[in-house]
């Protein structure tokens, strides 16, 4: 216990305010995008956007020598961390409502365990078979909550599984890319992994971007969207990175919760989305599920102990 106190408490404030802009962009989001742009537009200007400003922020740092192997490297952690992570989810979440979009997210350290057993070699206590088996209950809930529902309110199956692979392919970027993410800045990761991201992205989506209808499009809708690029996607990478630095997996995925937390509170409040009974059941089903997850010790918390 003695080691938190040396834990910066900047690391606590930026995985807390990272999970919150997090929180807040899956109702804003949702709002933008069903007034005036759609998934593929959101998701070409997250990129892009992410693209400019670490590109920008990377300028007023020290530059780093990438070799052109890590580069290459790089553009596969894209693939995995930014093209099927951001596409599925903002997708899905144009879709299906923002509670379940969140609710899902949560669901990350269930697939962290699962590719670790299966990439990493890292065994899988009864404890973490136990909390995989409860969190899938509760996805398997809310999945089958969204097949039945008549409003998108409560939320959409597709767009719930499309959140739901979201999650997957990001916890396979953290799985096979975490050497070479941990080897340079985060600044020279993000401007590296976002240009290809770029690049792979727009030119299937550049021209249906270009047929937006600016003209229709109201001024709420474009700040909701610099809400998503600027806060959720720029800010919300680096003040995560911060955070891992610093702080054990176990703690980062603990505040995972506080992403939920507040966007089903400000779903209700705007009446973007309803909460029903079921949902709560899920949440609770997927929040146990990943607490046991978290709880139980990896083979290198066992060896560090001893």
């Amino acid at each position: 216990m003695g080691n938190n106190k040396n834990i910066p408490l900047q690391a606590h404030l930026s995985m807390f305010t990272a999970e919150f802009f997090w929180g807040l962009m899956a109702p804003l989001g949702k709002d933008a995008m069903t007034h005036g742009i759609d998934g593929i537009d959101m998701v070409s200007f997250r990129v892009m956007g992410g693209a400019i400003l670490f590109w920008i922020t990377s300028l007023f740092f020290k530059k780093e020598t990438v070799p052109t192997k890590d580069k290459l490297l790089l553009a596969g952690a894209a693939i995995f961390g930014l093209v099927c992570n951001q596409c599925l989810y903002t997708i899905g979440l144009s879709i299906t409502s923002p509670i379940n979009s969140s609710i899902v997210t949560t669901s990350m350290p269930i697939f962290a365990m699962v590719l670790s057993f299966l990439i990493l070699k890292e065994p899988i206590t009864l404890q973490k078979a136990l909390g995989v088996f409860i969190g899938c209950c509760g996805a398997i809930i809310l999945i089958i909550t969204s097949a039945a529902a008549v409003s998108s309110k409560v939320g959409d199956i597709r767009g719930d599984l499309m959140c739901l692979g979201a999650q997957l392919s990001f916890a396979l970027y953290l799985a096979l890319f975490n050497n070479l993410i941990k080897r340079y800045s985060v600044f020279t990761v993000n401007k590296w992994m976002f240009l290809w991201a770029t690049l792979m992205i727009w030119p299937f989506t550049g021209f249906h971007v270009i047929d937006i209808n600016w003209a229709i499009v109201p001024t709420k809708t474009l700040w909701e969207a610099g809400y998503v690029v600027i806060f959720g996607t720029y800010l919300g990478y680096i003040l995560t990175m911060v955070g891992q630095r610093s702080l054990r997996p176990t703690v980062v995925s603990i505040y995972n919760y506080v992403q939920p937390i507040v966007s089903v509170t400000v779903s209700i409040l705007t009446g973007i989305g309803v909460f029903t009974f079921m949902q709560g059941v899920a949440v609770f089903l997927v929040f146990s599920g990943v607490w046991l997850v978290i709880k139980s010790k990896s083979k290198r918390d066992l060896g560090a102990k001893k």
